[in-house]
Formats: structure tokens, sequence, C-alpha cells
């Protein structure tokens, strides 16, 4: 037996010497490759198996062809109900480290349910931002980074006044084109806002000499603070800056955020995330407009909602476009441009604008209105719920309506409508000074102090959560005499319909219930209200 066994061997021996040996190579990827390298296939001929080149090697690690050889599952798949993901392929530089586990493990535990929503709404936008960082020759998974940044929701304003899926700040979306009036905001328009990411990360990437860890940082920190954390550590290397205490919590978690959601989103099965109802890709048809229109026109004109309209165009803060501006690109849905043209050149321009601004300076008064622009004032009083038509303020902003077939929805969208983020807070640790909680949240102590009512008292405790970003003061100002109602939705109600009945705004019924723009309303499904304390349902 014993013999037999030997002879086995030395055959076996004999045939692997007598092939050629394989040759093996070792791949490195540096953070400042923009492509994964494949791994080297074995010669086949060596009695071995080739790799597909679908097997990459994650920028970071060191392995050769035989290690990978010997790490690859070859057993063929018994389940074939199973779904097998293939090995996800990256064009950005892509690690797995503590750091980048810890936010992994968080979005598939306590932040599944967000991360949930994140990647349903993904499939409406990011093939389109892949397409634009595409063509201005960026990685494609950079355009992820939106997910970090706003969960894809267009309308979400930070506690740092930063807005859009991108989250530029005013000063910064001026630099990349971004307009910001009244009538519009084109930080919120997906396109636009997108295109100028795109150039935005390119700067900051030219900047810091092709290294993409410290650009993408510094989107969220700002190129200054991220070349005073390389001069203060004499250092590139995005994880050693991490080490110290310059840069902010929020800045140091920024990466490793985006490198997870990339695992995660390339592979969602793996990570648990089965059934996703992901969302259509965004898709529209576009109409010129030669002057401003209002969109409820639009509506009739098209068949399309005044709803749809809005979340086809964002950047639109009012309910018509930019007065003064001519041949404005709109967005309508797909199928709804049919005849469009002849039907607008139908309408009178007169009758294209249905309301006015009108901005009471001195010496106006409700009758000199009426007579400017042949309406009634009882129009006037009663589109703006005016109940002292003595009593107009100077700047206080009213709406004219034009057309006799006026709707209350002007009134409606005087105000920003924006989705505010949450204000911060920081769970005190053993060892904090308000001073070192001033320096990591880059607020002032006295900030701390006003926001969480310390008075001149140093003393915090560890565990005590404490308020670190400034309040929202539109949130502020309508919290007071208000109650909390819980309504049921009923078979053909509206959000617009529901904030008529209860006096409260669209977009704040969209906020105190966590819903996007495009959120369906389904029969029986449960919203809650915050409604004046007079106000009957």
């Amino acid at each position: 037996m014993i013999r037999w066994y030997l002879l086995v061997c030395c055959g076996l021996l004999t045939g692997c010497m007598a092939s050629p040996a394989p040759q093996v190579s070792t791949v490195r990827l540096h953070n400042e490759a923009s492509l994964p390298l494949v791994a080297q296939s074995i010669d086949e001929e060596a009695g071995c198996v080739v790799l597909p080149p679908e097997e990459l090697v994650r920028v970071g690690d060191e392995t050769t062809a035989d290690e990978a050889l010997l790490n690859a599952d070859l057993t063929p798949p018994q389940d074939v109900g199973t779904v097998v993901e293939p090995e996800p392929l990256f064009d950005f530089p892509v690690v797995e480290n503590d750091k980048v586990r810890y936010l992994v493990d968080y979005y598939t535990g306590p932040g599944r349910r967000t991360f949930t929503r994140w990647l349903q709404r993904s499939s409406r936008y990011l093939p389109m931002m892949r397409e634009v960082f595409k063509r201005e020759g960026l990685p494609q998974d950079l355009a992820t980074l939106a997910m970090v940044e706003s969960g894809f929701n267009s309308n979400a304003h930070s506690w740092a006044n930063a807005v859009g899926h991108w989250q530029f700040i005013e000063s910064t979306g001026r630099m990349y084109g971004l307009e910001n009036t009244w009538w519009r905001d084109e930080r919120r328009d997906m396109e636009k806002a997108t295109l100028a990411a795109a150039r935005y990360l390119k700067d900051l990437y030219q900047r810091f000499d092709g290294n993409w860890y410290l650009a993408v940082a510094s989107y969220n920190a700002g190129p200054g603070k991220m070349s005073r954390a390389i001069k203060k550590y004499h250092s590139t290397d995005f994880w050693e800056l991490c080490k110290g205490s310059y840069l902010r919590a929020e800045t140091k978690n920024y990466v490793p955020k985006l490198l997870a959601a990339l695992l995660i989103s390339k592979q969602p099965v793996k990570y648990g995330f089965c059934e996703l109802d992901y969302q259509a890709p965004l898709a529209f048809d576009t109409v010129i407009l030669s002057e401003a229109t209002d969109l409820e026109l639009i509506t009739e004109l098209t068949g399309a909602s005044y709803d749809e309209l809005k979340r086809l165009n964002p950047e639109l803060k009012r309910w018509c476009t930019p007065p003064g501006e001519t041949n404005y690109r709109l967005r309508v849905p797909t199928g709804c441009a049919g005849g469009f043209d002849e039907k607008y050149a139908q309408v009178p321009s007169s009758e294209r604008a249905r309301y006015k601004r009108h901005q009471i300076t001195s010496g106006d008064t409700l009758l000199k209105l009426a007579h400017t622009y042949h309406i009634r004032v009882d129009d006037i009083i009663s589109l703006n719920k005016i109940s002292n038509p003595r009593a107009l303020r100077i700047g206080q902003n009213l709406i004219l309506p034009l057309h006799r077939d006026y709707t209350s929805r002007p009134l409606a969208e005087l105000q920003d409508d924006y989705l505010r983020s949450k204000r911060r807070n920081y769970t005190v640790r053993s060892g904090d000074s308000l001073w070192s909680i001033a320096r990591k949240c880059d607020v002032t102590e006295k900030q701390l102090r006003v926001w969480n009512r310390l008075g001149w008292s140093n003393v915090i405790q560890p565990g005590q959560r404490l308020v670190v970003s400034a309040p929202s003061s539109r949130v502020a100002s309508r919290s007071k005499a208000l109650k909390k109602v819980v309504y049921q939705v009923r078979s053909g109600d509206t959000l617009w319909g529901i904030g008529r009945q209860f006096s409260v705004q669209t977009r704040d019924i969209r906020q105190w219930n966590d819903l996007t723009e495009d959120h369906i309303l389904q029969p029986g499904d449960e919203l809650t209200l915050l409604v004046h304390g007079d106000r009957r349902s």
C-alpha cells in the first residue's frame, strides 16, 4: 500500500516538474492610480485555472497571481437559485481598512434604513452623473460622492447653508457658474450642479498633485484647511493626516464614507441589501419657453402634474420660470412635449404669467396696486390672506393675481422650500473640554455655551449630548403654538391638498415625515403634521 502511494506521488511530482512554471507577478495599486490593474492570468497549459479578467486586486493590497489562485473558490455552485454578484470593478482607488469597515458596519447596521433609501434613489441620478464625470475625464465611481453628500436629495440644505445634491455653499457655487436668485437656485439642478462638482473636483485633484483622497477630503473641509493640515503634519498621506486632531471628525470620516458607499453599492446583495425598489433612471423631454411662464399653464398644455414639473426642475424655487429670461429650457415628463410649441404659441403673452410678485414700498396701497395692474382689491386680499389691508409692511411680498383663475399655490411658494438638515450633536467623552469640542466641530466656545445654555460653566460630563451646530431659524420661528396631528391618507389625497386643508406647506410635510420629492402617497399612510393650535382637523 505504501509502495503504491509513493509511486502515485512520484508520478504527480514528475508531471508538475515537466510543465513550464507559471510566471508570477506582483501587483500593487497606489493611491494616485485612477484605474485598477487586473491580476495576470496563469498559463492554462500548466494545468492551472485561468483567472477571469473580472478578478481585480484592490488598491493597497499586494498579492501574487499564485496567491489569488490559492484563495479562489473553485467549487462549482450547488444552489442555482443563489444570486452571485460579479467582483466589482472600480475606476477610483479603493482600500479596505478599519475606518472603512467601521462605516460599512454602520451602513449595514444602524444606518441600514437610511442607506437603503440612498441606494434606491441612486439609480435615478447616478447614470447621468457618471456620464458627466466621464465627459470631464474623471473616475465615474467618484459620482457616488453625491450619495455621501446629500443622499441624492436635490432639496437637501445643510446647517452650513450648503444646498443640493452636491452641497455647494453659495460662494463656491458662484465660482463654478451656479446662480442663486430669489427665483431659482442652480445648485439644486442635478445636471448643472453635477458638472460644477466635476470641475471643482478636477481642480482639487490638480491642486493636490493627483491625490484623489486629498482632493475628496478638501471637497468637505476646503482646500485651504487641507493644505494647512499637510503643512502641519508634513505628510500628504490622508490616513496619516487623520491621526492628528487638526481635521474635523466629519472630514476624517468623509473619504471612508465614500469608500464604504462604493463597496456596498457595487455589491448590495453581498452586504444584505436585497429586494431593493430601485427608482427608474431620470428621463424627460425638454420644451423651450420664450418668456417667464407659470408652471400651472405648463400643466394645462402638457398634461403633466405640477409636482412632476417641480421634481424635474428643482432649481425653480417659485411657481414660474425666472422673469426676464428668454428661451428657458424646462424639463417635462417623457411624452409630454408633443405638440407643445403649437399650443404655447396660441397663448397670448399677457396670459403666460398669471401672477406677479410685488414688494411693498413706501406709499403703496392695495387700491393703488389694483389700479396699476387692473385687478380687484378683493382678489389681492383673498390670495394673500390679508387680515388688515391698512397694515402693509414695507418690504412685504405680495402675490398679485393677473388672471381670474388663480390659486394659492404661489403664496405657498413665497418661502424657500429647502429641507434643512438636523442640528448636529456631539456626545461628550472622557477627557473632553469645551475648547477641544469647539475645535473638533469648528465652532466657538461661546456658541456651545449659548446653544446648550451652559452660561459660564465649564462642567460637562462624559455621555452628555451637546448641540454643536446653529439652529434653523425658519423651523424655530414656527415652533410656537403648534400641535401635532396624525393624518391618515385617503384615496385621491395629494400633499398639496393636505397642506391646503391644514394651512401648512408641502415642503414642511415632507420634512416632518422624511419624504422625498417623488414620494407617492398611498391610502392608509399616516402623516405627522404640525398645525396651529386653533386649527381644526
